[in-house]
């Protein structure tokens, strides 16, 4: 899932794996068309192993890899801060809309349902109205944020 909370657009994928390859290749996917014109993109990411630039690494030749790198300005979320994901509220989003109360066997049938909910969801330009302000974070969630000594 690549979510972009301003715009409202969102890209889901289903693969038969979810290794760093395959998400090596969503991203460069994402930089060769929606990006092309980007000369440089921030990526806010969790911190699940498979999310790195060694990724890319394992995908694509050295200087393939290193190009797309070069314009990626990674971000990851705090390690206990996955409410701050707005992929997986997206996620959750489409899991509620789209593929509760079904089971889809079959891979080609569940890219073309998430699709579809992607190109519907796409289209309302449904931006993310980000109720939780860091002020508000930095209190209410005061034991995941480091203490900042002043001097």
């Amino acid at each position: 899932m690549f979510a972009e909370p301003l715009s409202g657009f969102r890209q889901a994928t289903a693969r038969k794996r979810r290794t760093k390859v395959d998400w090596a290749i969503e991203v460069a996917q994402l930089l060769d068309s929606r990006y092309t014109q980007c000369p440089k993109v921030t990526l806010v990411c969790d911190n699940l192993n498979t999310h790195s630039k060694g990724a890319f690494y394992e995908a694509f030749p050295p200087e393939v890899a290193r190009a797309y790198v070069k314009r990626i300005d990674f971000c990851y979320t705090p390690k206990h801060g996955s409410w701050q994901n707005v992929a997986e509220c997206e996620l959750s989003c489409l899991t509620s809309q789209c593929l509760s109360d079904r089971r889809i066997g079959e891979l080609p049938l569940l890219q073309s349902e998430i699709e579809i909910w992607a190109d519907k969801t796409n289209a309302k330009q449904r931006g993310v109205d980000r109720q939780f302000k860091i002020d508000d974070a930095r209190t209410k969630l005061k034991r995941l944020y480091p203490v900042i000594k002043s001097e």
